[in-house]
């Protein structure tokens, strides 16, 4: 993979001028972005997957449902194996499975229990679910380059270690490095979140604290709810599962974080089964996880809250396994500010 990055390196110059040709165009009006009747949050990064643009998205919907405001989420559903425009939930009854809708937005429906839907066309998209569901404020997830539609909040996430990891070549663009946007596209954000994860607050680097020196910036973290049975829905202490021998199976960007907490947690993560992000679980897959289950005599599976919404559509052939998933929050290290920031952008 690596030695492929380094072959595609010429290609990098092609997709920068991409990029600025079409924020160029936006920037002089010759392209312009489309108003909806409701106020627009977007939740973006300019970085390749893994840094918690569904747990802040979430973290929104709950703290606009607080202030009871009317709050739906629109998502282009990556990975699901429909296209156009669906609707996930009004609310009160999910109309798709997870295969239709993407494991994110169905993830964000599971915790939130607001209307939701997918469509590739976000203007569209929006426009329709304001119109079905009666919702005034849109949470978009993934919404940072989908620049046709108005947004009142722009919201940029970064994962803290990828800032850190100035090695080559994780700052170039694609599709040699992780980058969607050069750092300068930062400019565009209202508000940036730098997600620590389960680590340890650290300094942003000297060569890139320029590009945040006159934003608002706001530190974040996950903070561990505890397991969940994955059937039964019954909630345990991380405790209780200390230097236990469980199968850990994960489909996430950057299984890092979550390997780690379970490290810390003195979980047991030497036998594990990784696969790609927003993975498409099959029956072979399926059998792949029991075939190592009972062959390294495991207790039970752990995995992640977005990896759980799909293999619960093999409940049946996994009967006979307790599966749990890790339940975490995305927590701001200033939170009251940030509602205030908010609420008083939407005001």
């Amino acid at each position: 993979m690596y030695y492929l990055r380094i072959i595609l390196f010429p290609f990098v110059a092609v997709y920068f001028l991409l990029i600025r040709i079409r924020n160029w165009f936006f920037e002089k009006n010759v392209f312009r972005s489309k108003h909806v009747n409701a106020k627009i949050i977007s939740v973006g990064n300019i970085t390749v997957g893994g840094s918690g643009k569904t747990p802040l998205v979430i973290f929104l919907a709950n703290l606009l449902k607080e202030e009871k405001k009317k709050v739906g989420v629109l998502s282009r559903g990556y990975g699901r194996r429909t296209t156009g425009y669906q609707l996930v939930s009004n609310g009160e009854k999910i109309f798709a499975s997870v295969d239709e809708a993407g494991d994110e937005i169905f993830y964000t429906v599971n915790e939130c229990k607001i209307p939701a839907a997918v469509s590739e066309n976000r203007h569209k998209g929006a426009t329709r679910l304001i119109r079905e569901t009666g919702i005034n404020v849109v949470l978009l997830d993934d919404g940072f380059q989908h620049r046709w539609i108005y947004r009142d909040i722009d919201i940029l996430i970064f994962e803290q270690r990828f800032l850190s990891e100035v090695a080559f070549p994780n700052h170039f663009l694609l599709p040699t490095g992780n980058l969607r946007e050069p750092f300068d596209a930062v400019k565009r954000a209202d508000i940036i979140v730098i997600n620590r994860k389960f680590s340890s607050k650290t300094d942003i680097p000297d060569k890139l604290k320029r590009y945040f020196e006159e934003k608002e910036v706001f530190t974040a973290y996950y903070k561990t709810i505890g397991f969940v049975d994955m059937k039964r829905k019954t909630e345990y202490e991380t405790e209780e599962f200390r230097e236990q021998k469980s199968l850990v199976v994960a489909g996430i960007a950057k299984p890092f974080s979550f390997l780690n907490i379970l490290n810390q947690a003195k979980i047991d993560t030497q036998n594990k089964i990784l696969f790609i992000d927003h993975k498409d679980y099959s029956l072979k897959d399926i059998k792949k996880i029991r075939k190592q289950f009972y062959a390294t005599n495991s207790y039970s599976v752990v995995t992640t809250q977005k990896d759980a919404v799909k293999l619960m559509e093999y409940s049946k052939e996994l009967d006979d396994i307790d599966i749990f998933y890790l339940k975490i929050e995305l927590k701001l290290d200033e939170e009251e500010k940030f509602k205030r920031f908010i609420l008083n952008s939407l005001n």
